[in-house]
């Protein structure tokens, strides 16, 4: 009958692997972060040559306002070329330059049941960009962006509305970061 407990030599053999991984994670991690290369986590591929940035308050036109939502909205798309670029951000002679207006805050209501009651309502946020890159006029846009997302119907908006908004005002910005940046 063979014994299932493993040998001193085979334990000894399994460390010295392990020791040898741990290593090999050590180094990777300490030397892959020194190394510089073309390509980049955040997807972005903006030309050396833009140095800065400019975005300009993008004021509520839309036929329902929402207080808050020019505020909101700007300051996430700041915040997000903060974080994901190294770009300067100034108040004039841009190489990169955000402008425009929120001009859509919807209420539609889905899936309309048997008694023409809604279960599901949909609130849908657009916003107008006009985007102008100084340094390559051929990645500039004048387009139109929206977003949605959907709530119950027992729930009234005032009960969803900030969370509805925080979450459409992230895909909007991730949306204009990757048309302007990411070449997507």
């Amino acid at each position: 009958m063979k014994n299932n407990i493993p040998s001193r030599l085979e334990m000894k053999s399994s460390k010295k692997i392990y020791v040898q991984l741990l290593a090999l994670l050590f180094a990777a991690t300490v030397l892959f972060p020194a190394c510089r290369g073309g390509y980049s986590f955040t997807g972005t591929s903006i030309s050396p040559d833009v140095k800065t940035i400019r975005i300009d308050y993008f004021q509520n036109m839309a036929p329902t306002v929402m207080p808050t939502l020019s505020n909101t909205f700007t300051e996430a798309l700041t915040t997000k070329f903060r974080r994901q670029t190294k770009l300067e951000f100034v108040n004039d002679g841009s190489d990169l330059y955000f402008e425009g207006e929120i001009t859509g805050y919807d209420v539609v209501s889905k899936a309309v049941q048997a008694n023409e009651m809604a279960a599901l309502n949909t609130l849908k946020i657009t916003v107008k960009v006009r985007f102008t890159n100084a340094i390559d006029e051929e990645q500039s846009y004048d387009q139109s962006f929206s977003a949605e997302a959907d709530f119950s119907a027992v729930q009234s908006l005032d009960e969803v509305q900030d969370r509805l908004v925080v979450e459409i005002v992230d895909i909007l910005v991730e949306n204009i970061f990757n048309t302007a940046v990411a070449n997507w």
